[in-house]
């Protein structure tokens, strides 16, 4: 297979169809669904066609997949690389491409394995467009909802989604970026997303609204809006984000040279598309041969936020799920008490489990995220309070006996350390209110020292001044003369 051949937009075309999780009902894509007409049951989009994907070999796709990463076609350089397996029905001139995906896998710094005894990297997703994971999803959801807006003409197109920050930044992004007749409006809980998020939608021209409350109530009036008005839904019910999101376990098995055994994927369980999404990209590599085996599979939930940790903890026999009421927790993007993707992660865990994967979910004290958080960042990685949660995850897998240093881990920064640096602040200054449950350890304290009084500045000559603070910096730092 010639690198020309990989350049060239595929010709395979699949039939695209809404699957529902509680009736089993199908749909066809011609028109955005978001729950079944039929019952209110979530959808999974599925490709009829898949299985003419299997007359290629699984070795056939790695090399295919291998030489496109080297492409120079617009279309195919994002997470379209993998057009076949995430929506092989979108033409080329409809594939919106902002940068995404492509995010890299960065191992510890040796003296962190070392220190924790464990062999593990981050997947930075934080380096998409708009700093977050999200951007998978809305390549693909943007790129389907601008070919139907070709093809039925229509001249205005509102997409909505109610969000703790990743979502609307990314969704007002893409928005503006596509254009035309989309408009975009986020819809925010009141004074839970951070200052640099709520900048995002912002800066990107989108109608802004806010709502007291958490992100469960927002999804609750955006679901009502898709209900009753004609608006595009950009939350983790639009099945084609899902597809995008799959993009992810492509490539933790391509940068991992398709080989995933001795290998487990950490992903912070917040809606529950995510670590869905993941799944389903994993299956479908193992289907199609292109990975031998599947790797150890890991939700993480705060104490705070815990539907999807507390269903699993109890006996497979009799399981029973349950929305919780969330507190304020650090890693906001997970803090949701109802996810909505939640029957898809019992499908799809049960597929895994079914497949020969491992399937877990663990549970993180807040303390144990911000903590994991701002040691792994004194690393020199860029982990959100997301990324925390992972570590802090891993840490608690391993206290429970379900792995160790053998396996190398992935961890999932779904996002921007940048994003969340409140909360750091937060803690070098020892200002958690007390509902969050953290409190700060002086050997993760930084603050800026004050080297001279400001009434030096202007005192004397500017050349005195300079050799006074420099000075000052070497007593200060313990420097010794030439």
């Amino acid at each position: 297979m010639s690198l020309n051949s990989a350049d060239v937009f595929p010709v395979y075309r699949g039939v695209m169809e809404y699957f529902c999780l509680g009736c089993g009902q199908r749909y066809g894509m011609d028109e955005l669904h978001y729950t079944c007409p039929s019952c209110g049951g979530v959808f999974l989009l599925e490709d009829k066609n898949f299985n003419a994907l299997k007359e290629k070999s699984g070795q056939e796709w790695q090399e295919l997949f291998d030489m496109r990463a080297a492409a120079k076609r617009q279309a195919l350089r994002g997470v379209f690389r993998f057009y076949e397996l995430i929506a092989p029905v979108l033409d080329e001139e409809d594939i919106v491409y902002l940068g995404e995906g492509n995010t890299p896998i960065v191992p510890a710094a040796p003296e962190f394995a070392e220190k924790l005894n464990l062999n593990f990297g981050y997947k930075n997703d934080g380096q998409n467009p708009s700093a977050s994971f999200k951007d998978r999803g809305m390549a693909c959801a943007f790129s389907y909802l601008k070919g139907l807006t070709r093809r039925h003409d229509w001249d205005e197109v509102l997409t909505i989604c109610a969000s703790t920050g990743d979502t609307s930044a990314s969704a007002a992004l893409y928005a503006a970026y596509v254009g035309g007749p989309v408009r975009s409006v986020v819809l925010l809980p009141y004074g839970k997303v951070t200052p640099q998020q709520l900048s995002q939608p912002l800066g990107s021209g989108a109608t802004v609204l806010e709502l007291p409350g958490v992100f469960d109530d927002c999804m609750k009036v955006v679901e009502r809006l898709a209900d009753k008005y004609r608006v595009a839904l950009l939350n983790s019910k639009n099945a084609w984000r899902i597809l995008g999101q799959e993009s992810y376990a492509f490539e933790i098995a391509q940068w991992c040279d398709w080989d995933m055994a001795g290998k487990a994927v950490f992903v912070p369980i917040g809606n529950a598309g995510n670590i869905t999404a993941v799944m389903a990209g994993f299956l479908k590599l193992r289907e199609l041969e292109i990975i031998a085996e599947l790797p150890m599979m890991f939700g993480v939930q705060s104490s705070h936020a815990d539907p999807v940790f507390k269903y699993y903890a109890q006996p497979e026999e009799g399981r029973r799920y349950q929305p919780v009421q969330v507190t304020p927790s650090v890693a906001q993007a997970a803090m949701i008490g109802d996810p909505v993707s939640f029957p898809r992660v019992q499908l799809l865990a049960r597929r895994y489990l079914e497949q020969g994967g491992v399937f877990n979910v663990v549970q993180v004290e807040e303390q144990a995220i911000m903590d994991a958080m701002l040691t792994a960042n004194r690393y020199g990685h860029i982990a959100c309070t997301q990324g925390g949660e992972c570590l802090a995850g891993l840490l608690r897998a391993r206290e429970c006996g379900l792995i160790d240093s053998s396996v190398f881990a992935v961890l999932d920064a779904t996002a921007h350390a940048l994003k969340f640096s409140g909360f750091q602040d937060m803690y070098f200054n020892s200002s958690f209110p007390a509902e969050y449950e953290v409190s700060s350890k002086q050997n993760l304290v930084n603050r800026p020292e004050m080297l001279l009084a400001q009434e030096r500045l202007n005192a004397q000559p500017r050349e005195a001044y300079y050799d006074e603070a420099a000075a000052a910096a070497a007593e200060r730092l313990g420097l010794k003369m030439k």
